[in-house]
């Protein structure tokens, strides 16, 4: 009965505990996809105790890193949104914060002056020097208990299940290309 209740399990399994589930999942699925919800949230916390410090939150972090790597020629505000980890963020509010506490600049495009550039600034470049470190650790941390094997394994399954999903909801357009492409 693969995928069905999982009612004969003999063990109550972790998440489960957790989330204190008295009643058996319907499925392994279900229990699949609650167990990745809610390590995602447990690894999601831990670093953001690492920016909050800096006055940044989690999606304002990845979108000052997006900032830095794309160079001094800067990048496109809707670029910095379909890289963006947590797809619900909004850009405009987060590039807001972002530049009036003077970690990126935003100037129009001169070809097309409907086209805004984010630029990180000096500041925004020590700030996240300071980071880096502090954030690489956390990342180690959060998967310390896998071996890299284990790790490089969980990064493949992982992959699959974003592939496998990347055309529900509202995916972003570069997903789904990649999707649709397989790769």
């Amino acid at each position: 009965m693969e995928g069905s209740a999982v009612a004969g399990r003999a063990r109550k399994s972790q998440v489960a505990a957790e989330i204190r589930q008295t009643r058996p999942f319907r499925s392994v699925g279900q229990e699949a996809t609650i167990a990745l919800l809610r390590t995602a949230s447990v690894v999601n916390r831990g670093l953001e105790r690492v920016v909050a410090p800096a006055g940044l939150s989690l999606a304002q972090y990845n979108a000052l890193r997006i900032i830095r790597g794309a160079g001094a020629a800067g990048i496109p505000t809707l670029a910095i949104r379909e890289r963006m980890i947590e797809e619900g963020t909004t850009i405009t509010r987060l590039l807001d914060k972002l530049e009036d506490g003077g970690l990126i600049r935003r100037d129009r495009s001169e070809p097309d002056r409907r086209q805004v550039i984010c630029c990180v600034t000096a500041k925004g470049r020590q700030l996240l020097d300071g980071l880096d470190p502090k954030v690489d650790a956390a990342d180690e941390a959060a998967v310390a208990a896998l071996t890299p094997a284990q790790q490089e394994g969980l990064v493949r399954l992982l992959d699959l299940v974003r592939r496998a999903n990347a055309e529900r909801g509202a995916p972003r357009t570069l997903l789904s290309r990649i999707a649709r492409k397989g790769a």
